[in-house]
């Protein structure tokens, strides 16, 4: 029996795994390094160990660190969670020869099937010849052969630019995995992306729990999914979990595992199979009404599986919470996560908590909501509306774009595919703000004054305020009356620091405020409060370069240097933040007549890191 689980992971997942650990009766063990130290891991673990160091590399990469860590704090099993290590065959191996239970599939297992061109070999399928690639085969995706997440991943639609993708993928999966090995494929446009969840025990049993539907993705990272796929036929189902049963048998499969597809025009394209636990599992979980990792830690202890599985029940949708601004190109964003706090019935992971700061050094996904309900409709409409109504306060998050996802007339129904948002990003990100969001701000800042004599018996002027909403500047104005605050167009029902009520056209709506610094959260409008004097800012020459967030530059474009003349677009570059790279480009051409950017210098927003001057006329 295991007795003291140490997870090789960080955040959300590690958190996840050590819940049902600690239901179990477990004990549980967590690693860190120097920038999650105080994180929501460590503190909700028994113990924790530290892995000195803050980059990836030297800490949750070091398989050889992560098992001293075990033994040193009495563990008796791994758990690797998903990402870092949890696809490391020789990882796996270093856990077993130590004597510890590894809660994933054998070594011999995840070898086979963690190189992706091993894994299409073994389905009887093989990747393109680099050489061979022609204009016919376009587009074609470069993508890492180890690991996953979107990461090392290159859509390639002109043949001049396959060495410089193939080049920037395998610098990204190097970083990400460790290994910087590529591989190009056929590039299936606007496909849906389906997979099978396997669960196989030591005892011959392999189960088939149904299919997801992860077609919602930004970046080939996904960003919604569901179970089961849906509109997918019976006979199209039945292929599906053949493939995956095929895939599993193939390598002597044994615990949770993914086998992922592209399904188009009826036809399924196997793509991978990932020898892990996903990120989406929860899904998965609410239909069937299992634990997947109860249910690791079962098959690790040796005991068998039931000869088949529950029934399946209802419909499932999770959505990723992600700091991040998406209408800014996906840029991450760092900051005080001051609040976060959704409706009771839906499902909450996270690896955070209120008062926790978001960095640059890790995957910005602060969270993942997930609902059930008896049909897909109620499913997607119980989380948009949650979604809608949770309180979010600090970075900026994906939470808008994810309600109007969920609710876009091509989602609600099920005839989205992988290109849906590089159709529909610009209208799901273009602002709605509230308008009466900056009022409430106003009102809910002055009652404290009015309460101290803000009132006074003769006419007087307005009081004002202005703040930022949506990229533009909103002034607007109110007064102290007898009778408490008043504004004009509206009715002020009620006004305190906390929360506003106000009536228009007939119409009563409630505002709830909260201001950290000069961040007002209205709802889920957020506001930046402006001084009544602006200060003086910062001006930079025409066609500057700043740093659009906190990173570190990871490589610049090769053989660039001052004074090389260089054409509008042309990658400039790299910025890593939270583990996902950011392509900077020059804005015009011209020549490069500063480069302030050298690989490994960390950054803040707005460092200045190149100017191009434009060409004349």
């Amino acid at each position: 029996m295991i007795s003291t689980v140490l997870v090789a992971n960080r955040g959300e997942i590690a958190c996840r795994i050590f819940r049902t650990c600690q239901e179990s009766g477990v004990r549980t063990v967590a690693v860190h390094s120097d920038a999650d130290e105080n994180a929501l891991h460590t503190r909700v673990a028994d113990a924790a160990v530290r892995l000195p160091g803050t980059a990836p590399s030297d800490t949750y990469l070091r398989g050889d660190l992560i098992v001293k860590a075990a033994l040193a704090a009495g563990a008796d099993a791994v758990h690797p969670g998903y990402g870092f290590l949890s696809e490391n065959a020789d990882f796996a191996r270093a856990v077993t020869d130590a004597g510890l239970t590894w809660i994933g599939p054998p070594p011999e297992a995840i070898a086979a099937m963690a190189s992706k061109t091993r894994a299409k070999e073994l389905m009887g399928l093989a990747p393109l010849d680099r050489d061979a690639v022609t204009e016919a085969d376009l587009p074609v995706l470069v993508k890492a052969a180890a690991g996953g997440g979107g990461r090392g991943m290159r859509v390639v639609r002109r043949l001049a630019d396959l060495d410089a993708a193939l080049t920037a993928a395998r610098a990204e999966a190097a970083s990400a995995f460790g290994d910087g090995e590529v591989f190009v494929e056929p590039y299936v446009e606007n496909g849906r992306h389906v997979e099978v969840q396997v669960l196989a025990d030591t005892h011959g049993t392999v189960w088939t729990l149904g299919t997801r539907d992860c077609s919602l993705q930004r970046r080939h990272q996904k960003v919604i999914e569901e179970a089961p796929a849906p509109g997918l036929t019976e006979e199209l189902t039945e292929e599906l979990h053949t493939l995956a049963v095929r895939a599993a048998r193939a390598v002597d499969y044994v615990g949770a595992g993914t086998v992922e597809f592209l399904v188009a025009d009826g036809r399924a394209h196997f793509l991978e199979m990932n020898t892990r636990l996903q990120v989406e599992h929860p899904v998965t979980e609410a239909v069937y009404g299992i634990d997947l990792v109860a249910l690791q830690l079962r098959i690790a202890e040796g005991h068998a599986l039931e000869p088949d599985p529950p029934p399946a029940r209802g419909h499932a949708v999770e959505a990723r919470l992600y700091a991040e601004d998406p209408a800014q190109d996906w840029a991450p964003q760092t900051g005080r996560l001051h609040r976060l706090a959704v409706p009771d019935g839906i499902r909450l992971d996270t690896g955070c908590t209120d008062g926790d700061d978001i960095g640059v050094h890790y995957d910005p996904m602060l969270a993942k909501a997930v609902a059930h309900a008896p049909t897909r409709a109620e499913a997607v409409r119980r989380l948009a509306g949650a979604l809608e109504r949770a309180a979010i306060h600090g970075p900026v998050t994906n939470r808008d774009l994810l309600v109007r996802s969920l609710r876009h007339e091509e989602f609600a129904s099920a005839r989205m595919d992988t290109g849906f948002y590089d159709r529909h990003l610009a209208a799901l990100t273009a602002p709605a703000p509230d308008p009466l969001a900056p009022l409430a701000a106003a009102l809910a800042d002055a009652h404290g004054r009015s309460r101290f004599g803000g009132w006074r018996n003769v006419p007087s002027q307005p009081q004002v305020k202005r703040y930022a909403l949506a990229g533009e500047e909103h002034e607007v104005r109110y007064h102290h009356t007898r009778d408490g605050l008043a504004a004009d167009g509206v009715r002020v029902v009620h006004a305190d620091a906390r929360l506003v009520v106000l009536e228009a056209d007939g119409v009563r709506r409630r505002y709830e405020i909260a201001r950290y610094g000069d961040r007002v959260h209205v709802n889920t409008t957020v506001l930046t409060a402006l001084p009544r004097f602006p200060a003086p800012t910062a001006r930079h020459a025409p066609g500057s370069l700043l740093a659009p967030m906190p990173g570190t530059v990871v490589r610049v474009a090769e053989g660039l240097t001052e004074g090389a003349a260089v054409r509008a677009g042309q990658p400039l570059l790299w910025l890593e933040a939270m583990k996902m790279e950011h392509e900077i480009t020059a804005p015009v051409t011209g020549t490069l007549s500063a480069l302030d950017a050298e690989p490994g210098r960390q950054v803040e927003v707005g460092a200045l890191l190149a100017v191009v001057d434009g060409d004349a006329g």
